[in-house]
């Protein structure tokens, strides 16, 4: 019997929150309910764009997010997983506000790449513009031996941000040719495999065939983290 609880701090957006908690259940290696993760999910929508806060000078995210780290605190969670990549440019004052060990989504990202044999080298990376913008797995990633390539401006403006804002309007079908097309067009600059640094854009790229190249899925990728800290 699994008896740490998970809590998972979403509604960034809601879909990709209710696939994280579809994979967080399906990756588990259980054979009855109790094998499976305990988790609470926060699904909270209202939490402020988070790409708005970063690029344009939107409302300051992280008031809302507290208020959920301390609805899961009170919820009895011993470990928190956010399935949101640009949440994570607030991660330090989220970690410096909780006791509890936040998992962290880029780390989750490189385990995953190492769990597809990309252990180095040229990858591409899709997100968000403020995640991108941020560095968050360019400094990261950079550290383990990996070079990050980025889809240029024009195509993060045609092809990624319009797939991400489809698939938040559940559009999915629609957002599988922009999605699988800009990953394709990183592959062929050079990239050995493919990071969704957006928790949309897994559900962009299962909305049509799948892929002819390694893709690190970041909800499946945070979703066994979580499974990993449970069972420890």
């Amino acid at each position: 019997m699994v008896d740490r609880v998970l809590g998972v701090l979403g509604g960034m957006g809601p879909l990709a929150s209710a696939q994280f908690m579809l994979r967080l259940t399906l990756l588990a290696p259980a054979l009855r309910d109790q094998d499976h993760v305990p988790a609470v999910l926060w699904s909270d929508p209202r939490v402020p764009d988070r790409t708005a806060a970063r690029l344009a000078g939107g409302e300051d995210p992280l008031p809302v997010l507290l208020r959920g780290i301390r609805g899961l605190e009170a919820a009895g969670c011993g470990a928190i997983a956010i399935p949101c990549n640009t949440a994570h440019g607030w991660f330090a004052p989220m970690q410096a506000a909780t006791d509890l060990p936040i998992l962290h989504i880029v780390d989750a990202a490189a385990a995953e790449l190492r769990r597809l044999g990309v252990t180095s080298g040229r990858i591409g990376v899709m997100g968000t513009a403020a995640t991108l913008a941020m560095g968050l797995y360019q400094e990261r990633l950079g550290a383990l031996g990996y070079d990050c390539i980025l889809p240029p401006p024009a195509e993060m403006e045609a092809l990624v941000t319009p797939a991400i804002g489809l698939v938040k309007a559940n559009r999915l079908a629609e957002s599988y040719p922009p999605a699988a097309e800009a990953a394709g067009n990183l592959i062929a600059r050079g990239a050995a495999a493919v990071v969704l640094g957006c928790t949309e854009l897994p559900l962009a790229v299962a909305a049509g065939p799948a892929l002819p190249f390694p893709v690190a899925d970041t909800i499946d990728a945070l979703a066994r983290a979580a499974i990993g800290w449970a069972m420890a």
